[in-house]
């Protein structure tokens, strides 16, 4: 997809998984905290729904709308280059990369500042997202019930995914999970019925968890203490907590973390139904 607008002289086009490495030095810089390897698994997830604003041939802004099946859609990453703010090159970038998303309902996850210009594009308010950091208290040991994950859970690790999430996002899971760096679990009840699952990985200023899905807060924590019980003594985390799930927000401090920044959560129309019960923690702010 191209579009150029007149009004700013920006063209809008498809970004390269290289260029979108580029964004996530920009994330980095805005002190998102991106994983370490984020940019392929999200660039991979919807190759042609990563866009770059050029003036003069440079990159100037950028947006991402993720197309996860016929009805549901993520947008994330929506930034411009510090130098040109204030210009209406964001906004530019956004109208020429929405059509992607089709008659999708999209999601986001919005931060304070940019909430009412979401607003005006249509979005509406769900709920508050609260992230939680800090050097957790940890067990050393992965908790009982709890095991790695391996190739012969992941169709029920995705069944148990879809219930917490908007649309089947299996291959998007099955990379996620087995990415390089990532460390991934899920719990088992007595009857070997997963009821939980969670993965950790590096980021560029602390280790992200993301997603923590379970069934009960004992579950959750024990995900949280096996996901953690490989960290050293200096290794800090964060959690996306949504905060209309109060059993979430207190294993984070039980765990030692602290509130760090809010999002909201926002879609264009009615909110999905999920097991929204399940969410301990978002998979990412990013692609939701």
């Amino acid at each position: 997809m191209t579009s150029t607008q007149d009004t700013t002289g920006l063209t809008v086009t498809s970004a390269s998984l290289e260029e979108w490495r580029q964004i996530a030095e920009w994330c980095a810089a805005e002190g998102w905290n991106p994983g370490d390897g984020d940019a392929v698994c999200f660039h991979t997830t919807d190759p042609e729904g990563f866009f770059v604003g050029r003036l003069d041939g440079r990159i100037a802004s950028a947006v991402s709308i993720v197309r996860y099946d016929d009805t549901y859609a993520f947008l994330g990453h929506y930034l411009v280059r510090p130098d040109l703010r204030g210009r209406g090159i964001g906004l530019a970038t956004w109208r020429a990369a929405l059509p992607h998303a089709g008659t999708r309902l999209i999601g986001l996850d919005a931060v304070p500042a940019q909430q009412g210009n979401y607003e005006r594009s249509g979005f509406s308010a769900a709920y508050n997202t609260l992230r939680y950091g800090g050097s957790p208290l940890r067990s050393g040991s992965v908790a009982p019930g709890v095991v790695p994950v391996t190739p012969d859970l992941l169709p029920a690790i995705g069944a148990y995914d879809r219930s917490c999430f908007p649309a089947d996002r299996g291959a998007f899971v099955t990379r996620w999970l087995a990415a390089p760096g990532h460390t991934a679990y899920a719990r088992l009840g007595d009857d070997g019925r997963i009821t939980g699952y969670g993965a950790i990985r590096p980021g560029r200023d602390a280790h992200r968890i993301g997603p923590l899905f379970a069934d009960t807060a004992a579950d959750a924590e024990a995900l949280f203490d096996s996901l953690t019980s490989g960290l050293d003594a200096e290794d800090t985390i964060a959690v996306d907590v949504p905060e209309p799930h109060a059993e979430a927000g207190a294993l984070a401090i039980a765990r030692g973390l602290t509130a760090q920044f809010p999002t909201t959560r926002m879609y264009t129309g009615p909110v999905p139904e999920v097991r929204t019960e399940r969410v301990f923690g978002v998979t990412t702010l990013e692609l939701g």
